[in-house]
């Protein structure tokens, strides 16, 4: 269940002058009813990026469409996506491609014509302070130097949106090459271990909450 909160703003009369007050609206929307999730992976588009570091989100997404027997091959909204069922939730999953530093250009074109709220919205991507092997689940939060969730903030108006971020390690080097640059072979294996993990996250934000994921997830590490 997610609750909404409203704040109206009112005006009485009493004994001839006039009292302004705020109303706190809550209203309730149960899981089941017309509720849906927007699963989003960041990457760039392109062969030249693929398996790279910064396309960890793709890689996501590709293998959470693969668990669950969903498709992405509809073009649509600035970019790729395909729908299912996650956990008795319907589910779209997206991956824009406008390129990473305008993702949230398709992110906000999905959520007005599917009328998908922030709470609904589940972002995965790459994050350089945690170590390969690493996952972080999060309510919200700043961009925190990343370009495709500036993005996505700046196009949706809000920083509160779950999202999961990935670890791909720091750089002892120049930051846009690493981003860019391919994972290790060593890297790759643990990366193996970590997406399924990553799946599972999700799939537990979608039958339970975020909350509840991050006490199970936040904790994971591949040694």
């Amino acid at each position: 269940m997610i609750n909404f909160k409203f704040y109206l703003p009112f005006a009485d009369y009493v004994k001839g002058k006039v009292f302004a007050y705020t109303i706190l609206i809550e209203y309730n929307r149960n899981k089941g009813e017309n509720f849906m999730f927007l699963i989003v992976g960041l990457g760039n588009v392109g062969k030249e990026y693929d398996n790279t570091r910064h396309n960890i989100g793709f890689q996501a997404i590709d293998y959470i469409a693969a668990k669950h027997n969903i498709d992405i091959n509809r073009i649509k909204f600035k970019g790729i996506y395909g729908d299912g069922i996650i956990e008795g939730n319907k589910v779209i999953l997206l991956k824009p491609t406008t390129y990473m530093n305008l993702s949230g250009e398709s992110i906000r074109e999905v959520m007005n014509f599917y009328k998908i709220l922030e709470e609904e919205l589940i972002v995965l991507y790459d994050d350089i302070s945690l170590p390969v092997g690493r996952l972080r689940i999060r309510e919200k939060g700043s961009a925190g130097g990343h370009n495709g969730i500036k993005s996505i903030i700046a196009n949706i108006g809000t920083e509160k949106f779950p999202r999961v971020k990935i670890g791909i390690g720091q750089s002892n080097h120049d930051l846009v090459s690493h981003v860019l640059g391919k994972f290790t072979s060593e890297e790759s294996e643990v990366l193996n271990k970590v997406i399924p993990v990553c799946s599972d996250a999700v799939a537990e934000m979608i039958k339970k909450s975020v909350k509840d994921s991050m006490n199970i997830y936040n904790g994971f590490k591949v040694d």
